[in-house]
């Protein structure tokens, strides 16, 4: 996949695993697959293609983070904060649905 094509979600958006029934914060993206091939035969269940975005996420409501694929997220209907203790570490600051990325100065 090119890194020219584009990406359906974005850094500090708000998105829904429609699989895993929950919400989230994008922090970053991979333009294809790249985990491992056991991590991937153990926990992607449905086998989701590796060329394609996959995103680093926080979940709402936990101090997880998770991997998915694009085809398996969609937009979130709910925009209010998310509520993980690693938000601050990532974003500065959160305005109508979405959060602003911290800029570290050095």
């Amino acid at each position: 996949m090119s890194r020219q094509q584009e990406t359906k979600f974005y850094i500090g958006q708000i998105i829904y695993h429609k699989l895993s029934h929950y919400r989230g914060l994008v922090i970053d993206v991979d333009f294809q697959f790249l985990g491992g091939d056991a991590w991937y035969q153990k926990i992607a269940l449905d086998q989701p293609n590796k060329k394609q975005p996959w995103y680093h996420i926080l979940v709402d409501n936990t101090s997880h983070r998770h991997y998915a694929p694009e085809n398996q997220l969609v937009n979130s209907t709910v925009t209010t904060a998310i509520n993980n203790p690693l938000v601050e570490l990532y974003f500065s600051e959160f305005d109508h649905g979405s959060y602003q990325f911290r800029l570290v100065k050095n």
